[in-house]
């Protein structure tokens, strides 16, 4: 539970879960609530959680909503709809709650689990099933979906139009109206409810996942090919892919396995197609072989790993920035690569978009980590900005005179040579090769490819991409991916308490950058690392290539709870003023 000083109502959002068992319709009730949300003018997002059953069990919707946009989860909920208490308390940890707190609940399915009466929530009872029940074809979420609607100020015909717009039996649709329009009159009842302030605008706005623009990104990179084995979280990212690649002339594979699917990625990217396969931990582990024979044949690929708690199976629907250790250093021999995280779920896009033009122009592999929270988290976003990438794939052309794939370049990039080019054939495997590649043990060879294909990752030109740099002080915040929201919300904090910090929020994290990182954190005396996972495995890397000034402390903590921005405030403001 949150100390009472942690306990602040954010006047400018409001938050609130939607819970049941599996097949009550929460997720549904909180989709069609953001699509409502997005089309009222606000910004809002919804995080999915389940039992660890995932399918059949109990579920919540975890949603906020703001006028202004929102990136994580606040710090409590202002309001727990919950259609059913069954297994409810499970979620105790997730769905924090304080007196400010009111729970929304059905008396008919017995007492409000212990877990959340000890908050000091305030109970207004709501007979959902009765209710649904009263009205015949309709159903208790669709209550949930009216009473929630009504707390957000949501105007009714919004709703009806999300509604309408969203059933797949149209004879359901006058029920449905009818349980929401009972959900509002409910609402009307709660004595002194939280409220948020009107929307305005919204024109423009997008309403997408992680996963949803990941896939985007790679549409827009110029990715043809996908091959991929179906993984919790990342699976929807193919499923979106599947039908929008036959659109741009691309098409999807579903391999036998995660080993098939790098290995078909990069046969197709050998063949001059620029490709992608997407997974999570326990398959980027099976891919780490082949990942190496696309360092050593420098083969461009692009491997979206969607982390999730681990080791091992771990806990495939909650997310944790669990990979970090591996795809920066879990490949056998020196193998450089590209490693990126995006920084927000639109990010998401233009990130991804990024890795695949990076690593057609540097002919090297390019993992970008996202997450569960990332993947599987719905938002409303401002519409991303065309992102423009000049350059791409260097190709050799027909008949080039003593060509020499592998030629040690002064850039380190060498012309490719696509198959059947005329009079440029040339081995590619994962022995060691000459610049002509063919195999060989001599040390010259072996120290002028090692250092081909170093030179080429650490010389290249990235810009300022590389890192989102905000803010002044002597504290600096680092951090990276998902934790990078409430990191951000916790320093606006800070700074409204008049302490002031920086932010470098790391998307390019491999290769490493001293220079341009040593410049980020000039004038540092405290030095802050933020992320998600128990070994601190940002840190570590950071620790292994930067000289990190000043005092350096660790705020790290596994998932499935996700970083709340008051526990990184009160880091941030008791660290400046000890």
């Amino acid at each position: 539970m949150m100390q009472a000083a942690e306990r602040r109502r954010d006047p400018t959002s409001l938050s609130l879960a939607i819970a049941g068992s599996g097949g009550a319709g929460v997720m549904t009730a909180g989709t069609m609530l953001l699509e409502a949300a997005a089309r009222a003018g606000l910004y809002g997002m919804m995080v999915r959680t389940s039992g660890p059953q995932i399918r059949g069990g109990e579920a919540a919707a975890l949603l906020r909503f703001s006028p202004h946009p929102v990136a994580n989860l606040d710090d409590r909920f202002d309001y727990l709809v919950a259609v059913d208490w069954l297994n409810l308390q499970r979620f105790a940890d997730e769905i924090p709650l304080d007196a400010g707190s009111i729970v929304i609940g059905d008396p008919s399915e017995g007492a409000m689990p212990e877990a959340f009466a000890q908050a000091g929530a305030r109970f207004a009872p709501l007979e959902f099933k009765a209710t649904a029940k009263s009205i015949k074809g309709s159903w208790p979420n669709m209550v949930a979906l009216g009473l929630t609607a009504r707390l957000l100020g949501i105007p009714e015909d919004v709703v009806a139009a999300v509604v309408e717009g969203s059933l797949k039996k149209k004879d359901a649709l006058v029920p449905s109206l009818a349980a929401a329009a009972a959900g509002r009159a409910a609402a009307d009842a709660i004595e002194h409810p939280p409220a948020l302030a009107r929307a305005q605008g919204g024109a423009g706005r997008w309403l997408l996942t992680g996963n949803e623009a990941a896939g985007f990104g790679a549409l827009r990179g110029g990715v043809r090919f996908v091959a991929a084995y179906p993984i919790t979280p990342a699976t929807e990212l193919l499923e979106w892919l599947a039908p929008a690649l036959p659109k741009v002339g691309g098409v999807l594979v579903q391999a036998e396995d995660e080993l098939a699917s790098i290995n078909m990625a990069l046969g197709a990217s050998f063949g001059g197609v620029p490709a992608l396969t997407a997974t999570a931990g326990p398959g980027l582990s099976l891919m780490t072989e082949a990942i190496g024979l696309a360092v050593t044949a420098e083969i461009p690929v692009v491997v979206v790993d969607v982390m999730r708690g681990g080791p091992s199976t771990g806990i495939p629907a909650k997310s944790e920035q669990s990979d970090i250790a591996i795809a920066t250093s879990g490949l056998h021999g020196d193998a450089p690569r590209l490693v990126l995280a995006p920084n927000s779920i639109a990010d998401c896009l233009a990130t991804t978009q990024w890795a695949v033009h990076l690593a057609e122009t540097l002919q090297a592999p390019a993992i970008v980590l996202s997450d569960q929270f990332f993947g599987q988290t719905r938002a409303v976003v401002d519409r991303p900005d065309e992102l423009v990438l000049p350059g791409g794939r260097l190709v050799a052309a027909a008949d080039t005179e003593g060509y020499r794939r592998y030629a040690d370049t002064a850039s380190g990039v060498s012309p490719m040579a696509i198959p059947g080019t005329r009079g440029v054939a040339y081995t590619a495997d994962g022995l060691e090769h000459n610049e002509r590649g063919i195999p060989s043990s001599q040390a010259t060879d072996h120290r002028r490819q090692l250092d081909k294909r170093l030179r080429k990752l650490e010389t290249a030109e990235y810009g300022a991409r590389w890192a989102d740099l905000e803010g002044e002080g002597e504290l600096v915040v680092v951090t990276l991916g998902s934790a990078t929201g409430p990191v951000r919300e916790a320093i606006a904090r800070a700074a409204a308490d008049g302490v002031h910090a920086r932010l470098v929020s790391v998307r390019l994290i491999a290769p490493a950058r001293p220079a341009v990182f040593d410049a980020a954190l000039a004038g540092a005396r405290r030095v802050l690392v933020v992320e998600q996972n128990h070994g601190a495995q940002f840190l570590r890397f950071l620790r292994a290539h930067y000289d990190l000034p000043g005092e350096v402390r660790s705020f790290c903590h596994p998932g499935p709870l996700p970083i709340r921005p008051a526990e990184v405030h009160r880091t941030i403001v008791d660290w400046s003023r000890a």
